[in-house]
């Protein structure tokens, strides 16, 4: 079992997306699945550093405030 799921259900699932989706458009929509997954888990995992701005646009803004 696959979280809760059996086997089953994972068929009667596959089967739902066989008929929403068609056969011809599953590996797109795998793809597009996989890479959204890495692109969260990337961003999960960056260290906070690289999340803050690289200049600070406080001092900017305030600097050209007081040039006019």
């Amino acid at each position: 079992m696959i979280g809760g799921l059996g086997m089953t259900e994972l068929i009667v699932i596959l089967v739902i997306v066989l008929v929403i989706f068609g056969a011809g458009k599953l590996p797109e929509v795998g793809g597009a699945l996989g890479k959204g997954i890495k692109n969260f888990k990337s961003a999960v995992n960056e260290p906070e550093e690289s999340k803050k701005p690289k200049g600070d646009i406080e001092n900017k803004t305030s600097e050209d405030q007081t040039k006019e």
